[in-house]
């Protein structure tokens, strides 16, 4: 016997994950959470029992509601399913798997399509954050093809812009959770940012290395890895996040000098093996950080004149990402836009043993 799950699997940005309509799972959370273990078959470093691609980037889900906030049509719930452990985690949020929640609210009825574009604001529940995704539906459906472009992502698709406010402080309770620019941590100048993601930046050759290696290269320098987690846990103690031993937050950034015409390179350890591009709101964070007078961040960053609108690409392992940054006079950062891509994959019932869940909730 098994039990059925309506489910649609949507690559949202530089990730792929199961997207659920939060009815449709158990209400307990504990439940729900063995329920997402079997679907995407944890804990096994393989996954081959479940729909998981045995990668933390292809090992997430999304739990969607319709909203009862007057701000917002849906609620959006992010949830990190460890490959080789028997873990869930909702303690990070992920802006890739976000582009995918305007696509499904449409594809699954909680949303209206408008006749050629429809915003669909969304109520982030991991970081209590907005964020408004505008999607092309011509002719009331979701558009997948177009001629966007994102690094990670093999050919094209429909643009996905998604617009953030007030996601700073979102995690930690401030931008700068510590209170400080920069921070000394393990001998080592770190700044701690949480502008939608909880981040460490590092400068590369802070820790011995050039910031430009493959990530394989970086995750099999035992010592670097050490030194890393070392400054991680310290810093998740400064930055209110209590003990971090356990959870994927804060992420920790090596920023080095830009090398293919962007604002600076980053290596990002999520949080012990390492990006093999860079997560949306760790993006965010960066390029925030760069955009700060006396930051780690700033100290490696080429940029133009900061105000107004300011474009941070952000070099990753894999290509760029850019961050469209609004800045107040003042320049303090007030909002990021994004622009992401999604495409449907499947659209079907992922089955659970019923030895795990009935299907009642």
């Amino acid at each position: 016997m098994q039990t059925a799950i309506p489910c649609l699997v949507m690559r949202g940005g530089t990730s792929k994950g199961l997207y659920f309509n939060a009815a449709d799972l158990p209400a307990d959370p504990a439940l729900r959470d063995r329920v997402l273990l079997a679907a995407m078959g944890s804990p096994d470093p393989r996954q081959i029992d479940g729909l998981g691609g045995a990668d933390s980037l292809t090992s997430k889900v999304a739990v969607i509601s319709p909203s009862a906030r007057p701000d917002a049509d849906v609620d959006y719930l992010f949830l990190q399913v460890s490959v080789a452990e028997a873990a869930v985690t909702d303690r990070q949020n992920c802006g890739n798997i976000l582009a995918g929640v305007g696509p499904f609210a449409i594809e699954r009825g909680l949303v209206t399509p408008g006749p050629a574009r429809t915003d669909v604001r969304i109520f982030m529940r991991n970081t209590d954050g907005l964020a408004t995704a505008r999607i092309q539906t011509p002719g009331g459906h979701v558009a997948y093809d177009g001629d966007c472009r994102i690094d990670g992502v093999p050919g094209s698709a429909a643009p996905i812009p998604l617009v953030f406010a007030d996601v700073a402080g979102s995690s930690c309770g401030a931008l700068l959770p510590t209170g400080e620019v920069v921070d000394t941590i393990e001998g080592v100048a770190v700044t701690c940012i949480d502008n939608g993601m909880p981040v460490v930046i590092v400068r590369a050759a802070d820790l011995g290395v050039r910031g430009d290696e493959a990530p394989a290269v970086l995750e099999a320098d035992a010592a670097l890895r050490a030194k890393v987690e070392a400054i991680r846990l310290e810093a998740g103690r400064r930055m209110n996040l209590g003990d971090v031993s356990g959870t994927t937050v804060p992420k920790v950034a090596l920023v080095s000098p830009p090398l293919a015409g962007g604002a600076l390179s980053t290596r990002s350890f999520i949080p012990h093996t390492v990006h093999k591009a860079i997560g949306v709101f760790g993006a965010v964070s960066v390029a925030t950080a760069a955009c700060l007078p006396g930051s780690v961040a700033a100290s490696v960053a080429i940029l133009p004149s900061l105000s107004g609108e300011v474009a941070v690409s952000v070099e990753h392992p894999t290509g760029e990402f850019t961050a469209l940054l609004s800045l107040s006079p003042d320049g303090e950062v007030v909002s990021a836009a994004l622009l992401r891509t999604a495409r449907l994959l499947m659209a079907g019932q992922v089955f659970v043993p019923a030895s795990v869940w009935d299907g009642r909730r």
